[in-house]
């Protein structure tokens, strides 16, 4: 289990190592055919800032050397705002008194014939965390219900069990994001102060059960703004390589959530919440080069948090998937585009203009993950 290599580090003693790192250190893992974790400390270091324009090039040639001209293309689709934890950064949380709402069958096919008309194949399925409301039978139902519809099914809800996850993989379920938020166990509590999601143990062995369940991919990833992203990203790129080495046979995403404003209080007196994300454009771009430098073989996913011209000039440096037109509220394609969103979205443009955008970057936009007839039985 990872929870075993994860008390093998301490998280002062690894932000301090990260901090220490020289040019010398960089210039060493940039010279290297292979990185190591040390490297990857480097890579992300302050002292790595200087040298971002040869770790875009590498990140660039390796990206394009494992995954082609590509960029798969996927959209959230919200099933519920229902939520009994208490976060700090959510809109979701259960102490945000907003109307809740979660989807009947209707209006998940409702919602369905919206991104379908996008030209979406591929749809990422995401709740709040309410095992009551939206527990497994309400998951199960929904994979079935638009299983006909797409040809890959992600999901990013509460962790569950493994046998959980194997009766929603026999549905139709093909992929599982679930992130950490934060490694820093001690203020971890902080952040999440009530609710299932406040036993870090958990959460954070939740991907070696999807990984004994056999799980075609997961996607790992913290959210940046908690805490010291550096030091947070480092266990990230620690429990991939754990992963990696554990469960094979899955594929494996990162995904770079940075902070953004959410909506608080009552539908009729609500405001923003703002957060310093503690992290640059600048800094973002290194992490992720940081990443390809480390994995080739890893998926690199970035959302329509990051505004219009960032993600215009990042796809070329690493990312291999990029959401587009959503909406982050259950009901926001067609049932209820009013409704409160979990977060505030930067680049709102359509999914025909973001295409439009890779393909004059003489990129290909992928409209799904994979094919169903190269599953393995």
């Amino acid at each position: 289990m990872f929870e075993s290599v994860f008390h093998q580090y301490s998280w002062d003693e690894v932000k301090r190592s990260i901090y220490s790192k020289t040019a010398a250190d960089v210039e060493r893992a940039l010279l290297k055919p292979k990185r190591s974790l040390e490297d990857f400390k480097a890579l992300v270091s302050p002292a790595a800032l200087t040298y971002l324009e040869q770790m875009a090039q590498l990140s660039h040639l390796a990206t394009q050397k494992r995954f082609g001209k590509t960029l798969q293309m996927y959209a959230p689709l919200y099933l519920s705002n229902e939520c009994q934890n208490i976060c700090t950064y959510c809109a979701f949380s259960l102490d945000n008194k907003i109307p809740r709402r979660t989807l009947t069958d209707t209006e998940i096919l409702q919602e369905v014939a919206v991104l379908k008309e996008m030209g979406y194949d591929h749809v990422l399925l995401v709740t709040g965390e309410a095992n009551h409301t939206v527990g497994v039978p309400y998951l199960k139902n929904a994979i079935e219900l638009i299983r006909p519809h797409f040809a890959h099914i992600s999901m990013e809800v509460q962790p569950l069990d493994q046998d959980a996850y194997e009766v929603l993989m026999e549905a139709g379920l093909h992929t599982v994001l679930v992130y950490q938020e934060t490694y820093h166990q001690e203020n971890y509590k902080l952040h999440h102060p009530k609710g299932k999601k406040s036993n870090f143990s958990y959460r954070l062995s939740t991907p070696d059960r999807l990984g004994k369940a056999g799980i075609y991919k997961m996607g790992l990833g913290v959210l940046i703004g908690l805490e010291d992203w550096r030091t947070d990203c480092f266990y990230t790129a620690l429990h991939l390589d754990y992963l990696e080495k554990t469960y094979w046979q899955t594929k494996y995403s990162i995904s770079f959530p940075r902070l953004r404003p959410i909506e608080v209080g009552t539908s009729e007196q609500s405001a923003l919440k703002s957060f310093n994300t503690y992290m640059t454009d600048k800094e973002l771009v290194q992490l992720i080069c940081a990443y390809r430098l480390l994995k080739e073989e890893v998926e690199l996913s970035l959302s329509t948090r990051e505004s219009e011209r960032f993600r215009d000039h990042v796809i070329k440096l690493g990312i291999t998937s990029i959401s587009a037109g959503s909406k982050t509220n259950p009901g926001g394609y067609a049932v209820e585009p009013q409704s409160l969103e979990q977060f505030e979205i930067s680049d709102e443009r359509s999914p025909q203009e973001i295409a439009q955008m890779i393909r004059r970057q003489g990129y290909e936009p992928v409209w799904k993950d994979w094919d169903r007839s190269f599953q393995v039985k």
